[in-house]
């Protein structure tokens, strides 16, 4: 039952970066491993605003000190992270 779950984590990440952050920029796919921030994808801005949307949407709270480079780089290690954080 939690890998259904974790796909739709997975899928609504994918969504909302695809969205609201990466197709302002021109970028129409990105790789679930891949780095958003060294693709350009996520800015600075957009880690505020990916923040808000786990919160929002997930119901987990993000402490500054977990807004790293490790925990936001790529689809799959944000997904590690709320679901890490779900299970608290």
């Amino acid at each position: 039952m939690s890998t259904a779950k974790e796909a739709s984590v997975k899928d609504q990440l994918r969504q909302f970066i695809l969205e609201e952050l990466a197709s302002a920029k021109g970028i129409s796919q990105f790789s679930d491993d891949e780095s958003l921030m060294e693709n350009g994808v996520i800015d600075s801005l957009g880690v505020f605003r990916l923040v808000t949307f786990l919160e929002e949407n997930f119901g987990v709270r993000v402490g500054d000190e977990e807004i790293t480079a490790d925990n936001l780089q790529s689809v799959d290690t944000i997904e590690q992270l709320v679901v890490r954080k779900s299970k608290k």
